[in-house]
């Protein structure tokens, strides 16, 4: 690696500052970040740079494109979602340049955020188990409250799909799911 990772951490950070939306009294983007390094410390300590920094990034300026843009539906929310992983790798790749990492750090940060190659490309995968670890311990109650419950299955079998077998294994061990959806999980 090339670069100084502390500075770029700094520098999606000072990008995620600016989030006008808040949650903790923190503007939410930050928030996330942090959620997500702390995560892939934990699950990956031997994570590389690119990996620690795509995590930090994942959601850096997410508020500059609200999902209200695009049609409603499955359509418009993956044309969004891709779209955000576009934007999330070049400006990621940017503070990258900035932090002296060289172009091909900077051009396999955006694979990682555009996800390229998952369930292929170990950190491509790792990148994903860590985003679905955050969201299960910190976003899928109050996102789960927000639903009908006859929706509940369909969004924890897409989370489990997107996992890796190792992904899923430790989830059963670290978090107590009810009944339902612990064969969601199972090999």
């Amino acid at each position: 690696m090339s670069g100084d990772l502390k500075t770029a951490l700094a520098l999606v950070d000072a990008a995620n500052e600016a989030d006008p939306n808040k949650s903790e009294g923190r503007p939410e983007a930050l928030l996330y970040g942090e959620r997500m390094s702390s995560e892939v410390d934990r699950l990956f300590p031997d994570a590389s740079d690119v990996l620690k920094i795509a995590c930090r990034g994942q959601h850096v300026e997410r508020w500059k494109l609200p999902r209200k843009d695009f049609p409603e539906g499955r359509a418009g929310y993956y044309a969004w979602r891709k779209e955000q992983g576009r934007r999330h790798g070049e400006r990621v790749a940017g503070l990258m340049a900035e932090a002296g990492y060289n172009a091909a750090d900077q051009e396999r940060v955006g694979v990682l955020l555009r996800k390229e190659g998952i369930k292929q490309d170990a950190e491509v995968q790792a990148l994903e188990d860590v985003i679905c670890f955050v969201f299960l311990k910190w976003y899928f109650s109050p996102f789960a409250d927000s639903l009908k419950p006859e929706a509940l299955p369909r969004i924890v079998e897409r989370t489990a799909a997107k996992m890796s077998a190792e992904g899923r294994a430790r989830v059963l061990v670290e978090f107590d799911l009810p009944e339902p959806f612990v064969g969601m999980f199972q090999d």
